[in-house]
């Protein structure tokens, strides 16, 4: 095995585009769960979100509007789970795991023209003496502009949930719903646009895939990508902050056995394929023991306006 051809600085800059469309998916779902809604379907607004993308992208020429097509169509996917969930209040685990095989399904079904194609990209940014820098300068300042804005985002939503008055009115609504109501909140409504921008990160991270770190459309390329961002929410503790840690060592772990099976590594490769999710697992079941746990009280419960 040959570690000498596994270089630091693009394994670290490897890292941050990989771990990139998973952020941008757990993100979004955290602001779902602290309003107290469960919503299993993110993989369907994922793979929804990427067909659009490179469907939009190939045809206008412009990944832009890739991207503005895929936050578009994975929030009106999520709003089916909403009205569903949220006005004819159906279970949310069952609509949840409906909503990922529909959006598999309709995936297919738009994919289709589409296999084989190769679709415009984000360029990378320019910023100026920060990119020139000899190590850091490849490694951090010579991404895309949708790496740096799923950073913000996690400042962002880090900020909003912690500081703002809205951002304290939706955790009181995931801790106790009948008492926001009975304040006067208007519980619907605040948890629908929770779930309209959950979606809406949703889908971006499904385009990231499918327009940057592998520009061309592939039948169920999100590969679990959904279901990891669902449980990297869990492992965080509905803490934006662990959010970002979660999904840079997916992110890490993924890439390095990429580079292990490059570099020759004398492990079978459906292991090294697998470490990724066996780790993750691991992960969650130390956290599960220590009893470490921070989930909205009412997380996946049912509103009735007359309680």
């Amino acid at each position: 095995m040959d570690l000498g051809s596994i270089s630091p600085t693009l394994l670290i800059a490897s890292i941050m585009i990989s771990a990139t469309p998973i952020l941008l998916a757990a993100i979004g779902e955290m602001v779902v769960e602290k309003s107290g809604v469960l919503n299993l379907g993110v993989e369907g607004m994922m793979i929804t979100g990427a067909v659009v993308g490179f469907a939009v992208a190939v045809s206008t020429g412009s990944p832009g509007l890739g991207f503005l097509a895929a936050a578009a169509a994975a929030a009106m996917l999520s709003l089916s789970f909403g009205i569903l969930t949220q006005f004819f209040l159906s279970n949310q685990v069952a609509t949840g795991l409906g909503l990922t095989l529909v959006g598999l399904g309709l995936s297919a079904l738009i994919g289709k023209p589409y296999e084989g194609m190769k679709s415009p990209t984000l360029p990378k940014l320019d910023l100026g003496p920060l990119s020139d820098l000899p190590v850091l300068g490849r490694m951090l300042f010579s991404h895309d502009l949708m790496v740096y804005c799923s950073l913000a985002m996690v400042a962002a939503v880090w900020a909003f949930l912690k500081y703002t008055r809205a951002g304290l009115i939706l955790r009181a609504v995931g801790e106790s719903h009948d008492s926001a109501h009975a304040l006067g909140y208007r519980v619907v409504r605040i948890r629908l646009l929770a779930i309209f921008f959950g979606g809406a990160c949703a889908g971006l991270g499904g385009a990231y895939l499918s327009l940057v770190r592998v520009p061309q459309w592939t039948e169920g390329m999100t590969a679990g990508a959904g279901w990891i961002a669902l449980a990297i929410v869990v492992f965080a503790s509905w803490r934006a902050g662990r959010v970002l840690v979660g999904a840079y060592l997916f992110g890490g772990v993924t890439v390095l056995q990429l580079n292990l099976q490059a570099a020759g590594a004398n492990v079978p490769v459906a292991l090294l394929s697998a470490s990724p999710y066996l780790i993750t697992i691991l992960v969650l079941v130390i956290i599960s023991a220590r009893g470490a746990h921070g989930a909205p009280a009412s997380l996946g419960r049912a509103f009735h306006a007359s309680n």
